[in-house]
C-alpha cells in the first residue's frame, strides 16, 4: 500500500504512469527527474505520509526503493 501511495506521488509530479515505476527505478536516469522534481516528490510524500525528511537524506536518494527505505524509517 505505501509502495502504491510513493508510485502515485511520483507519478502525478512526473507525470508518468505509475505501473511503469518499480522499487529499483532509478529518479534520474530512468525518470528523467532532477534536482526540483525531487524535491516536489518529497513534498508530496511528506504530506501524505505525514512525516518529513530530512534535507540531507534527501540528496541521497537515487531510486524509488531509497525512498521507500526512508518513508518506513520514519513513520514506522
Amino acid at each position: 500500500m505505501e509502495f502504491e501511495k510513493v508510485c502515485k506521488s511520483i507519478a502525478e509530479v512526473l507525470n508518468v504512469d505509475p505501473a511503469e515505476i518499480k522499487p529499483e527505478t532509478t529518479f534520474l536516469e530512468d525518470l528523467g527527474a532532477d534536482s526540483l522534481d525531487i524535491y516536489q516528490i518529497v513534498m508530496k510524500i511528506e504530506e501524505e505520509f505525514e512525516i518529513r525528511i530530512q534535507e540531507k537524506d534527501v540528496e541521497n536518494i537515487r531510486t524509488v526503493a531509497e525512498a521507500m527505505e526512508l518513508i518506513t524509517g520514519r513513520s514506522a
